[in-house]
């Protein structure tokens, strides 16, 4: 483990929704408009959020937006730096099919996790090797 800060649950939390505002409901707004499908339903905002959350940590040095709002970042428990594309797969892919094939009782348990765990590590963090920290 880092020497850094583990970030917890609330800001966790805060970040993701900060995600959900800024970058996944235009995305959503910008679908819905052009398809006249609900939220959720278009394969194409869908993807596009999945290559957010796949991509944008490996090329900004583990921050997305929300992350970087709140001074929070995803790094590798190994050597604390910051998550490549192979990490970021299976922190993303992995654990996504993990969570669903659970019906969301793996997503509840990770939240669990962070917010008792003294490392604050959840499931798809042990997967990937990972953790989010403050900076």
């Amino acid at each position: 483990m880092s020497g850094n800060e583990n970030a917890g649950f609330w800001i966790r939390l805060g970040a993701s929704l900060l995600d959900s505002l800024i970058v996944a409901l235009p995305i959503s707004l910008f679908f819905m408009l052009f398809t006249g499908r609900d939220f959720g339903d278009d394969f194409f905002s869908n993807l596009l959020m999945f290559l957010y959350s796949l991509l944008v940590p490996v090329f900004w040095h583990g921050y997305t937006v929300g992350k970087r709002i709140c001074r929070i970042r995803i790094v590798k428990v190994s050597d604390g730096q910051p998550p490549g594309i192979g990490t970021m797969l299976l922190r993303t892919l992995v654990a996504g099919l993990i969570y669903a094939i659970s019906f969301g009782v793996g997503a509840i348990a990770s939240a669990i996790m962070v917010g008792v765990r003294e490392d604050k590590r959840s499931i798809h963090d042990f997967i990937a090797g990972t953790e989010v920290i403050k900076d």
